[in-house]
């Protein structure tokens, strides 16, 4: 049982995090009468119970085992992996919010501490060490990117300006890590197998910007429209690239490219809230089915690895 605490893998918490914006999902969905409310509460009961879980095994190992939490907080990898927690706070508030707004903001504003601790934290990682183009991943857009995700509900707890700052910041390296990605993927070696699963991650910052640029503006215009339409592109461009996600090996991380599905399909359906243009219900009912599947198949491949004993081993 030691082995297993002291190897608990950080990515644990991107079962979190899609699960939480399924939830996200089915309560948009049920707040159209699309499908039942008992969808959204049955799901809101299994994340939280599995958030609790898996915190409780991950603070067991930094009890027992610090030093294996610090040496993933100084990986060149796991370190992007550690603002899934503070993110996985704040999908859970979202998902909170029509059950309980004193709930919701308790998980807001732990969310959006410790996210800001972690973004500024990583941010001082890269540039205090050495790091070469083939190891930049899409996973870099987690601790930075994921600023985008504190005002979907911090407009409801602060100033609109506070939520304009996290945007801005989420947005600028947004930009600064695409060119990044661009210029790795074009004009360097393919990146590797098992990092080829993190191109999910670029449906998620124009998804939850879209959000997030609503939220803060209560606008319909066209850098709103602009941002849901390149979520849509990735989302195309990630139907043409099927061939490359063909028998590569299934890590627990793959949880958190659920997140980026689950931010357009609600993008979709908030879209459709404001336009009431049909194209938007298709794409949300199109969403929809496709995070299920997503859902259903990782679940059973997470199942399959808990049962062969694959998962809470040494990583390489």
């Amino acid at each position: 049982m030691e082995y297993k605490i002291k190897n608990f893998p950080i990515t644990m918490f991107a079962i979190v995090m899609g699960l939480s914006g399924f939830t996200i999902v089915l309560q948009k969905f049920a707040e159209h009468n699309w499908l039942p409310n008992w969808s959204y509460l049955s799901m809101l009961v299994t994340v939280s119970l599995i958030f609790v879980v898996i915190a409780v095994f991950y603070i067991l190992k930094f009890i027992m085992f610090r030093e294996a939490v610090l040496a993933d907080f100084k990986h060149r990898i796991r370190i992007n992996f550690f603002s899934t927690i503070s993110i996985s706070f704040l999908l859970l508030s979202v998902a909170f919010h029509p059950v309980s707004n004193s709930v919701s903001e308790i998980l807001w504003w732990i969310g959006a501490i410790l996210h800001a601790y972690l973004m500024l934290h990583t941010i001082r990682f890269w540039i205090q060490h050495n790091f070469e183009i083939h190891t930049f991943s899409p996973a870099w857009f987690i601790p930075v990117v994921g600023n985008i995700v504190i005002p979907v509900m911090g407009v409801e707890f602060l100033p609109v300006s506070i939520s304009f700052f996290f945007f801005s910041v989420g947005a600028f390296f947004w930009i600064v890590l695409f060119t990044i990605f661009l210029n790795r993927v074009v004009f360097h070696d393919q990146m590797p197998q098992k990092f080829i699963p993190t191109l999910f991650i670029l449906l998620a910052p124009p998804a939850v910007g879209f959000i997030a640029y609503y939220k803060i503006t209560m606008q319909w215009d066209l850098l709103g429209i602009f941002l849901l339409n390149i979520a849509y592109f990735f989302a195309f461009l990630l139907v043409f690239l099927w061939k490359s996600f063909r028998n590569i090996k299934f890590f627990i991380s793959w949880w958190a490219f659920i997140f980026p599905l689950d931010a357009l399909t609600i993008a979709s359906v908030l879209a459709y809230s404001i336009s009431g243009q049909i194209a938007y219900l298709y794409a949300s009912w199109v969403g929809i089915i496709v995070v299920v599947l997503f859902v259903l198949f990782v679940s059973y491949k997470t199942i399959e690895k808990l049962v062969l004993g694959e998962v809470c081993v040494e990583e390489e």
